[in-house]
Formats: structure tokens, C-alpha cells, sequence
């Protein structure tokens, strides 16, 4: 059964994601002596996220695909990875402005790149965006478990102790 709440919860995954895609990707592309680390775990993290709404998306369509335990340590995973993500580019940036030559040409995060005001910017919306991508994976991540609360509490319904067995009056 279709959730409209976690279709809308992947279709924001979906925008996030392909925004720091896009950003990290030229960042790294814009490179000339290769990147930090943290830049490198960014890209993984936009991936591993890609992996992760594709998936969902897929399993809120197609039931079989829905298995409530791979989809919520999932999004936990993804809602851990874009958490950290966030805060290492946060606090590599060290919330300059990408105006200050000085500051860019000197940051282990801006320079690397010819343009490094330019690389400064794709990463302050990058970080941002990687904020925004975690609030979605953490709300993706509480209705996983709602879901999967009702789910089993269908399973319980129905009363009484034993199921399927005859009752008094067939006695």
C-alpha cells in the first residue's frame, strides 16, 4: 500500500540528494589537487543516500519489496551518514564568508580549486543541503517505525488466544 507521507518524504530525499550530488560533484570536479577526505565522504554519503530513496521509493510501491527491517536500518544508516556529513562540512567551513580571499585560500576545505570563492559557496549549499537531506531521512526513519508498529499490531487483531482452531460451538 502506497504511504503518501513517505512518497513525499522520497520525493524530498530525492531533491536533497541530487542537489549535494550535483554540488559535491563539482566540487570535486572543479579539483586540481585531488580533496580532503571529508569532501570524499560527502560523495559517499550522496550515494549511499541515492542506494537508499531508490529503494524506499521502490518499496512503497511494490509490497514485496517493503521489508520493514532492511528499509528502517536503512534510513538509519542514511539518517546517521547525512548527520555526520553535515557536521563535518560545517565544521571545516568554520562559517566564513566565501567573499575573504584570505580566509578561502587558506581553508583545507575552499582551496583546492582555481575558483575558490566559487568552491566555498558549492559547499556552504552543500552542508545545507545535507542538513535538510537528514531531517527527511529522520522523519523517513519515524514512519518506518510507525508503519511497522501498525503492522504489527494488524497482526495481533482478531482476539482471543488461539487462531484458526475450532470454537465451543463446533465442539
Amino acid at each position: 500500500m502506497v504511504s503518501v507521507v513517505q512518497v513525499i518524504l522520497r520525493g524530498s530525499q530525492f531533491l536533497w540528494t541530487l542537489l549535494t550530488t550535483a554540488l559535491i560533484g563539482n566540487v570535486i570536479a572543479s579539483a586540481f589537487s585531488g580533496n580532503p577526505s571529508s569532501i570524499n565522504y560527502a560523495i559517499f554519503v550522496s550515494v549511499f543516500s541515492w542506494i537508499v530513496l531508490l529503494y524506499g521509493m521502490a518499496a512503497a510501491f511494490v509490497e514485496s519489496l517493503a521489508m520493514p527491517i532492511v528499509l528502517g536500518a536503512m534510513d538509519l544508516l542514511a539518517t546517521i551518514f547525512t548527520f555526520i556529513a553535515g557536521v563535518v562540512l560545517a565544521a571545516g567551513l568554520n562559517v566564513h564568508s566565501c567573499n575573504n580571499r584570505g580566509y578561502t585560500l587558506t581553508n583545507h576545505l575552499t582551496n583546492g580549486s582555481h575558483d575558490t570563492e566559487k568552491r566555498c559557496r558549492e559547499l556552504q549549499a552543500s552542508t545545507a543541503f545535507y542538513w535538510f537531506l537528514f531531517a527527511s531521512f529522520a522523519a523517513s526513519l519515524v514512519m518506518d517505525f510507525i508503519n511497522r508498529g501498525s503492522s504489527m499490531s494488524m497482526g495481533r487483531r482478531g482476539g482471543g488466544i488461539r487462531k484458526g482452531g475450532p470454537s465451543m460451538s463446533q465442539v
